[in-house]
């Protein structure tokens, strides 16, 4: 039997320690430091350690007999947590720091792309108003700007306008370089793979909802829902998108001693000439999890264990048929300034069979759950179809209330309308 440390404290880290404890391999999961829903999980545990603290980490592993560890949010795998704790000899799930630029940094992953051949939006780096500013007049509009580091889902602005674009430059500088790119015109869909030293492994297909309202209006977000599967990622597809992008990609990253053991996700726009990545993120997407996780029938644990050692993974996962949504309920003033502090009403009712709220950005105070994050919970749920899937969902998130409190009510409406 195992202990698993899960590093993280969101929706996706939630997720994923459920997940895990599902495993009879596992005895017990150490969330760090997990967050009210996953201090609820059986087996479940949250120690109150920073993630990005290898002493305090380490000194946890070994108390507790910890026998892999799985690195789920992005700012401990561009800090260089995984590269720490395998050096001390721990199982580390989680590609270490200099792979990890393919997420910490937007200009390193579009000249890793151009260098290797894989199809991406053309753009431009630069760290000066002048320059940037000079190339942005010369580009067609709508175009896309890009704060080159990490922004947890809302440094990319897609201007209508020079003035607008001249706006995101002066706002993304004072943070550091940004990149300049062509707008791609298509579908948006989320590829997920585990990859370890070259192998490729496809999880199903997603698509994620990234603007705040319905029909996609409003500004850019962390995500605000997601399902899988999804039609646009049809097996044809996700077999293109494994050969053309995410094979290359991992080959690639051998190639430049880039060590690679962890989840690897390509956004892409799906256009007229194929599939093309929008950016690559070194971890699981946030919602796309809660759905992927939900339809997964593999037990995780033996396949991260076995990634994790650099060993042979299985050729494919074993997925639910039925379809999974997640909407997520936001703080009101999502995503510039969420008001945090309020009292959550509703999670004590039980969301019955295949149908979970994890919690992404909750805290237990004074007896009561409050919100403290901008996304605070993600209802998922698993049915027969996109509309029984929706129905669901929507109906569980009449049971959740606080003031203000933000959400699509849309999520999906691509499946649906292909349905149509």
């Amino acid at each position: 039997m195992s202990t698993v440390m899960v590093l993280g404290g969101g929706g996706r880290e939630h997720a994923l320690a459920w997940k895990l404890a599902q495993s009879p391999q596992v005895e017990s999961v150490l969330c760090v430091p997990g967050n009210p829903g996953t201090a609820l999980e059986a087996k479940c545990h949250n120690l109150p350690i920073s993630p990005l603290d290898p002493t305090a980490l380490l000194e946890a592993i070994g108390r507790h007999g910890v026998n892999l560890v799985v690195i789920g949010p992005e700012a401990p795998l561009v800090a260089g947590v995984a590269d720490n704790l395998r050096r001390a000899g721990v199982a580390v799930f989680g590609p270490n720091q200099a792979a990890a630029q393919l997420e910490g940094s937007k200009s390193f992953a579009k000249a890793f792309m151009e260098r290797h051949g894989i199809p991406t939006a053309r753009y431009g780096r630069f760290t000066d108003l002048s320059s940037a500013s000079h190339f942005l007049a010369q580009q067609s509009f709508p175009t896309v700007i890009k704060a080159d580091g990490l922004a947890a889902g809302k440094g990319v602005v897609i201007a209508e306008d020079f003035t607008e674009g001249q706006r995101a430059l002066e706002q993304f500088l004072p943070w550091g370089p940004v990149v300049i790119e062509e707008f791609l015109q298509g579908e948006e869909a989320s590829f997920i793979a585990i990859v370890v030293d070259g192998q490729v492994l496809p999880l199903a297909g997603s698509q994620d909802h990234k603007r705040l309202l319905d029909s996609d209006l409003g500004p850019n977000t962390g995500g605000m829902g997601a399902y899988s599967p999804t039609p646009i990622l049809n097996p044809a597809m996700i077999e293109r998108v494994r050969r053309e992008i995410m094979l290359p990609t991992a080959k690639a990253l051998s190639l430049e001693a880039l060590p690679y053991r962890g989840f690897l996700y390509a956004g892409l726009m799906i256009t007229q000439e194929g599939p093309k990545v929008l950016e690559f993120n070194c971890r699981l997407g946030d919602p796309e999890t809660q759905p992927l996780l939900m339809r997964l029938r593999s037990d995780l644990f033996p396949i991260l264990w076995t990634a994790a050692q650099g060993d042979a993974l299985p050729p494919q996962l074993d997925w639910d048929t039925q379809l999974a949504l997640c909407v997520v309920l936001a703080a009101p003033g999502y995503p510039d300034a969420p008001r945090l502090g309020q009292e959550i009403l509703g999670l004590d009712r039980d969301p019955g069979p295949n149908a979970k709220i994890f919690h992404a950005g909750t805290q237990w105070h004074g007896g009561r759950f409050q919100t403290a994050g901008g996304r605070v919970l993600g209802i998922t749920a698993l049915a027969p179809s996109i509309g029984a899937a929706q129905a669901r969902v929507y109906e569980l998130a009449r049971m959740v209330s606080w003031p203000g409190l933000q959400m699509r009510r849309d999520i999906g409406w691509r499946a649906l309308a292909s349905r149509r």
